[in-house]
């Protein structure tokens, strides 16, 4: 006898003491069919729970027996408390369990049954109905026999359970009654299913046949002698769902997808339009809508050319291909699960298993009832996602695939006139083909709709009380209540509009270590080995400009900037926290010469590109910091040198006659020249603004363009264009670099910050080749700040070099400022991403929004 079971679930085995369960189980151990941590049983519980597996109280005073009946009930109570827990354990994590134990009463058996439904997983009875002699003589041979009056017992309510057990909502039943002839299959999960040479993932199809041929040929599919496209490198490609409906020619991709899955080319997964033809194929009683009607008459003109006869044929392999297909797939790489695909989504807990609650939730996604258009209205389930798999989906268009917490969804709208999408997987890589036009003929297109409500302010709710984001870099950012309101705060009073306000530079930490070298706080070295104990050993060192921090956002024409801000401009620049960094006059004729100078430079023509969006410094620093200099700096270095001057000149007159005097005077000549490198400093960073040809501007960083971000150049790409746009106008400047990958590099870079920071500039940044540095697949700083020791005065005071004030400033701990960099930095990635994906403002806002309140948390502003 054949046993088949699946490759998850519940086994119940059914039958008194003595039935065989154990010695059948252990023989599929021995065989290696089946693993000894499989097995749960009964007695192996009473013995771990209480070192006793069975307690005979026959024959003994009833005083005894009854005392022995009673521990003997309570062992058995933990035993299978604990038993269930376990059964429990394995059925979420989707395993296989066989239960040896009698199971012979209906409430014990409806339990697992409850079990299994709850966890989704199959649960079969395995019924060994073995004859009452062969069980009272096998009970005569055993080291604790139960007893004849007992095994009777037992032999009696299994006589009378075993008719209703069928009935009862099993998977499958197996009715034994000599466990010599069965054998054991088991089934391995049918929706796993192994990557091998690649597979590319298509989304949303709805019978766009062309574009989907178009697409498998851009992929580098052939087309054979048969009709089937194929792969050369052996790739397969798999279908996220909906391939037929709304479009013009269902029927054709349906019968493309039915050859390919018999030849073992593709795969497809289930989704709610094929759900309903499947079930209208059926004979169900089912209201076609939404496109599906469009089917109905495909199967009309095909009748009415190839007749009834070989339409009812086409009908029932359309119903039988349907129904057969999974609920969704996860795709293994080197036997390891890395991928999920399922039509409308998937929660962790349903991953790898089969149920009609999974089946519908794969179908129709999270959904919350239905609008006053009869249209469900769909809930978020990704954020829920917690797994590190990626779950591919479709359902629900959108202009772009948007990436959220490890979720992929690739229905761009084939069908209303979007873009049919491919995921290629391992290569992590889109492939899109342009629908010719919008085939649905539907008034409300989801396309149309998502364009016209991605400018809606975003939903203060949303925020207001602490939020998380998700990013791609560092997973889940919270934002706190406390630090938010006062960033809602500025933004609403404060910032440029949230429509423009796209991106807030990341803060960034200066050397982890202090410096090692005597008279240095900060040094090129502490940086390069920060780096290298990482792994990264080619890095960028550029000049830090000292100026201020802004952020150019510079279209190619107004009606560019209204199709991505909903605003008329030629573009905005604003500071690190948003605000505006000109006056509008300044601003516009600012934005207007970079904007004639770009076009005439035929910037946006070769680039392809709506826009540009810089990360830059401009400078001179007293455009932003005029105040802070008049007030703070200025004021400070005046009534230092007076003072000090002052004291010098009346210690020098005292030390004349009392020798004793000499150090203190010697003290404060340091401290007069320590006032007077204070004002040097700041004063070369200024310089007289009478006219916009007195700024510069130095881009260091290209974020992004209207087709693409550019987090995936190396700092080399971003400085060639640095080069690239100040050979476009003479408000841009070039930004000096070195590379560093040995050691001659290595001290030519040291020099040249050492040269540098002693004619007073303020120092250098090192970065990592690559914009996104990760070791070990984590994170690490993306930029390292090394200031020079003369500018360091206006950061920590003009005496910081005093080797007491030295000596504490070495113990300052950068641990917060460099967590908080990463943060704002995966932040920043996130939100440009979301942009030029075309998501909603709201998207890109809560990305923003999360930086702003970082900000506000409280770290030494001094780092």
């Amino acid at each position: 006898m054949k046993l088949i079971v699946p490759h998850a679930g519940i086994v119940l085995l059914i039958g008194p003491s003595n039935s065989g369960k154990s010695t059948l189980l252990q023989n599929w151990i021995d065989s290696n069919s089946i693993k000894a941590s499989e097995v749960a049983s009964s007695d192996e519980f009473r013995i771990l729970v209480s070192d006793t597996e069975f307690i005979d109280w026959r024959g003994r005073p009833k005083d005894e027996s009854d005392s022995l009946f009673d521990e003997y009930s309570a062992i058995s109570k933990e035993a299978f408390a604990m038993l269930d827990s376990v059964i429990e354990a394995r059925c979420r994590l989707n395993k296989l369990t066989f239960i040896d134990a009698t199971n012979l009463h209906a409430d014990e058996r409806k339990r697992y049954i409850a079990l299994a439904r709850k966890h989704h997983v199959p649960v079969l009875a395995m019924i060994l109905d073995i004859p009452e002699k062969v069980l009272l003589e096998r009970d005569e041979k055993r080291d604790n026999p139960r007893g004849k009056r007992r095994i009777k017992q037992q032999y009696q309510v299994f006589n009378r359970e075993k008719r209703f057990i069928k009935k009862e909502g099993y998977t499958a039943v197996y009715h034994i009654k000599e466990t010599a002839d069965s054998e054991l299959i088991r089934r391995t999960n049918p929706v796993v299913i192994d990557v091998g040479s690649g597979i590319d993932i298509i989304g949303d199809i709805h019978g766009c046949y062309e574009e989907m041929t178009e697409l498998l040929l851009k992929l580098g599919y052939e087309q054979n002698s048969e009709g089937l496209y194929i792969h050369p490198e052996g790739r397969k490609f798999l279908s996220i769902g909906d391939v037929m409906s709304r479009g013009p020619e269902s029927l054709k991709t349906m019968l493309f997808f039915v050859r390919h899955i018999e030849h073992g080319l593709s795969f497809m997964i289930d989704s709610n339009h094929g759900w309903k033809i499947a079930r209208w194929l059926e004979g169900r009683k089912v209201s076609l809508g939404h496109g599906d009607e469009k089917i109905a008459h495909e199967l009309e003109d095909y009748e009415a050319q190839n007749g009834p006869e070989r339409t009812a044929e086409l009908k029932a392999v359309l119903k039988d291909f349907l129904l057969k297909t999974p609920s969704h797939y996860v795709i293994t790489k080197n036997g390891v699960p890395t991928l999920v695909c399922a039509h409308a989504g998937i929660k962790d807990e349903f991953i790898g298993k089969q149920s009609r609650d999974i089946s519908d939730f794969c179908r129709y996604g999270d959904t919350d009832g239905f609008n006053e258009d009869g249209k469900p209205i769909r809930k978020d389930w990704f954020v829920h996602h917690k797994s590190s798999l990626v779950i591919i989906w479709g359902h629900d268009p959108k202009p772009q695939p948007l990436i959220v917490n490890n979720t992929i969804n690739i229905d761009q709208g084939a069908v209303f006139g979007g873009k049919l999408t491919a995921y290629r997987y391992p290569e992590e890589e889109f492939v899109f083909v342009k629908s010719d036009r919008d085939y649905s003929g539907m008034p409300d297109n989801p396309l149309l709709e998502w364009e016209k409500n991605r400018f809606n302010p975003p939903n203060i709710g949303k925020f207001i009380n602490g939020y998380s984001v998700i990013t791609e870099q560092v997973g889940e950012v919270r934002v706190y209540e406390d630090i938010v309101k006062p960033a809602i705060d500025t933004v609403s009073h404060f910032t440029v509009p949230i429509e423009q306000l796209v991106y807030i530079p990341p803060t960034m930490s200066p050397t982890p270590a202090p410096s090692s070298l005597e008279n240095f706080l900060e040094h090129p070295k502490e940086a390069i080995e920060y780096y290298r104990s990482h792994g990264i050993t080619r890095l960028v060192a550029e000049k830090k400009h000292m100026g201020s921090r802004g952020i150019l956002f510079l279209f190619k024409d107004e009606e560019s900037a209204v199709k991505y801000t909903g605003m008329k401009t030629l573009g905005v620049i604003y500071t690190k926290t948003g605000r505006r960094f000109f006056d509008s006059g300044t601003e516009s004729e600012i934005v207007k010469r970079l904007n004639d100078d770009l076009r005439a430079g035929g910037y946006f023509t070769k680039y392809e590109t709506d826009f540009v969006l810089l990360d830059a410094e401009i400078m001179p620093w007293n455009l932003k910091a005029k105040e802070l200099i008049q007030n703070q700096y200025a004021h400070v270095s005046e009534a230092a040198l007076i003072d000090r001057s002052d004291l010098a000149e009346k210690l020098a007159a005292a030390a004349a006659s009392n020798p004793a005097v000499e150090p203190w005077l010697s003290e404060y000549q340091q401290k007069l020249a320590n006032a007077a490198a204070f004002k040097e400093v700041f004063q070369q960073y200024c310089w007289d603004v009478d006219s916009i040809k007195k700024i510069r501007i130095a881009p260091f960083h290209v974020l992004a363009h209207s087709n693409k971000d550019f987090f995936d150049r190396p700092h080399t790409w971003h400085m060639e264009m640095n080069r690239v746009l100040a050979g476009l106008s003479d408000l841009f400047i070039e930004t000096e670099y070195k590379i560093i990958e040995d050691d001659a590099s290595e001290a030519e870079t040291i020099q040249w910050w050492t040269e540098m920071t002693e004619e007073g500039h303020e120092g250098i940044v090192i970065k990592p080749e690559m914009f996104v540095p990760k070791a070990e697949g984590k994170l690490i700083q993306p930029a390292i700040k090394v200031r020079g020791r003369k500018y360091l005065r206006i950061i920590y005071g003009m005496d910081y070099l005093l080797p007491a004030n030295l000596e504490r400033l070495k113990k300052r701990t950068t641990g917060k400022k460099q967590k908080l960099a990463l943060r704002e930095f995966a932040l920043g990635i996130e939100g440009v991403k979301r942009f030029v994906a075309g998501e909603s403002i709201e998207r890109v806002h809560e990305c923003v929004l999360a930086t702003l309140a970082m900000e506000s948390d409280p770290v030494d502003p001094r780092l």
